[in-house]
């Protein structure tokens, strides 16, 4: 007996005899993989899907430029728009750069800096950038010779520079493609917005139609349920786009049938002993300007009042439609809403009435609030004093996407998780506030060809630390193209390591189930 006496014996005593660990709706804590790319389309987990689309290169949002080949000048919305458009700038920046909003396969308006679109309408032919709202007008057929365009008018004429650097729309004629006037050289400076509004977008409705069936149909299915249930997940987090509320026809250019795949979803997910966590992955007016929250050209007007009330309708559906459903385990009232561009009062005001509006459907479902992304310190939510119970924060940990990682090597990423992730974790649940979720992680970094033994220490690490995350963590993704940000093929490859049966096999857990305390430390799933 004295044996029993030792440090061992006295951890195991106090995991057996003091009150049950934390656990989240019956399961120990969650442990979840993100359904990415499948109802909110993120073109670089399936870029396959624009691969038909005509013009594919001059999508809503590219951000072309446009030189002229005879004054090898650029042309200028000076200010950012709201003058007079001129061609005399040598060097091209942010006045010379212009968004695409995609009208046809060749038809387009251009939006300058300020927001202003370019318009022919003028009395003296004059292009201006003053437009704020687009019509016809603003709309120019852009005929394409490889880098060379010309830009014509709805009413035939085309847009030509002139020797003194202004621009005009006065050429009624059809110019050749040698050196002239009317010729521009386009740039195509960022085309990486590839979301739900460009393939819808880009392809047209019909199209559209028939590519997003296919993919909702194919990309997740039941039989990914079983596989998760079976390698130690007990949760799905969902994201959602807003347009599912009007479904299943929903304002152009979105596509119906992403409610009947959520539907689906939570029947899968109850057949297979998961949760299911619904999260606004793109708010009406887009929180964060990129591909994931379905913006058009990368502009975040969110914080409008207008579009925060629609959002809480949103919320309101969800709610609604899946608040009684057995398998909810929560919702998340918005996704990486950008600290840019969205004031914290605004979203405090925001997250403050959409839990109130989960709470008028369900008692027990939890409210995720997710982080602002960009400089801000999540301790602002802990501190925000929103909700009474249930009231969970979203933090999401990349070791990538910022210049700070880019030359860390294998050692110098996983001493990070553990010397900067750790602490901060250890921080926020000093805080006594709101549960601490992980919502998006992945097993993926900047190193270069890092061997399977090194991802196999990165995802440790990360399961170690995210271990203490009071809520549980989730997996950024399921599937996608990128093999090590697909969860499925780390699982199979054996890049990251975790399952349940590991867990489940372990002397101390053997030990604690044939002593009684199975009920305790209840393991989801089977």
């Amino acid at each position: 007996m004295g044996g029993l006496a030792g440090p061992g014996f006295v951890l195991l005593s106090w995991v057996l005899f003091s009150p049950c660990l934390f656990s989240v709706d019956g399961l120990s804590k969650v442990r979840a993989v993100n359904l990415g790319g499948w109802l909110v389309v993120e073109g670089w987990i399936k870029p396959s899907l624009f691969d038909g689309i005509p013009n594919g290169d001059m999508l809503d949002g590219t951000q072309v430029q446009l030189r002229s080949v005879v004054l090898n000048k650029y042309v200028s919305a000076a200010n950012g728009g709201g003058s007079n458009v001129t061609v005399d700038r040598d060097v091209a920046s942010t006045w010379e750069t212009f968004r695409l909003w995609r009208v046809s396969e060749n038809e387009f308006q251009l939006r300058s800096l300020g927001g202003e679109f370019l318009t022919s309408n003028s009395e003296d032919g004059l292009i201006l950038a003053t437009a704020r709202e687009p019509l016809s007008t603003e709309t120019f057929y852009i005929e394409r010779n490889d880098e060379s365009v010309h830009i014509k008018l709805l009413n035939g004429g085309y847009v030509q520079a002139t020797n003194d650097h202004l621009l005009i729309s006065t050429n009624q004629f059809q110019p050749g493609w040698d050196n002239n006037l009317a010729t521009f050289q386009l740039v195509i400076v960022a085309n990486n917005l590839h979301g739900d509004y460009q393939l819808a977008n880009g392809y047209g409705y019909e199209r559209a139609k028939m590519v997003l069936e296919e993919h909702r149909t194919s990309f997740i299915t039941a039989s990914d349920f079983d596989f998760l249930s079976r390698h130690g997940i007990n949760t799905v987090r969902i994201p959602v786009g807003w347009w599912i509320t009007q479904d299943p026809f929903p304002p152009s250019p979105f596509v119906g049938g992403s409610l009947a795949a959520l539907d689906l979803a939570f029947s899968w997910a109850q057949s297979y002993g998961l949760k299911c966590i619904i999260d606004l992955h793109a708010a009406p007016g887009s929180q964060n300007g990129m591909e994931h929250s379905a913006s058009r050209d990368g502009s975040v007007d969110w914080p409008s009042p207008e579009y925060v009330s629609q959002t809480l309708e949103v919320i309101d559906f969800l709610a609604t439609r899946y608040g009684g459903h057995p398998s909810l385990l929560g919702i998340e009232l918005l996704n990486e809403p950008s600290a840019a561009t969205v004031p914290l009062d605004v979203l405090v005001s925001y997250y403050t009435r959409g839990y109130q509006i989960v709470r008028n459907h369900s008692t027990t479902a939890y409210v995720i609030l997710c982080q602002r992304i960009g400089n801000a310190d999540p301790i602002e939510l802990f501190q925000a004093g929103i909700g009474l119970s249930n009231v969970v924060v979203d933090l999401h940990y990349y070791n990538l996407f910022d210049p700070y990682f880019a030359s860390m090597n294998s050692t110098q990423n996983i001493e990070f998780i553990y010397k900067n992730r750790a602490p901060q974790l250890q921080a926020l649940r000093d805080t006594n506030g709101p549960l601490l979720f992980i919502g998006e992680w992945v097993n993926e970094w900047d190193v270069q060809n890092a061997s399977q033994y090194e991802y196999q220490k990165f995802g440790r690490a990360q399961l170690d630390v995210y271990a203490n995350a009071t809520f549980g963590w989730s997996y950024w993704t399921l599937k996608n193209d990128r093999m090590h940000w697909d969860f499925e093929w780390n699982i199979r490859n054996k890049y990251l390591l975790f399952s349940a049966s590991s867990l489940l096999k372990t002397p101390s857990f053997l030990l604690l189930l044939a002593l009684g305390w199975g009920t305790c430390l209840t393991i989801m799933p089977r």
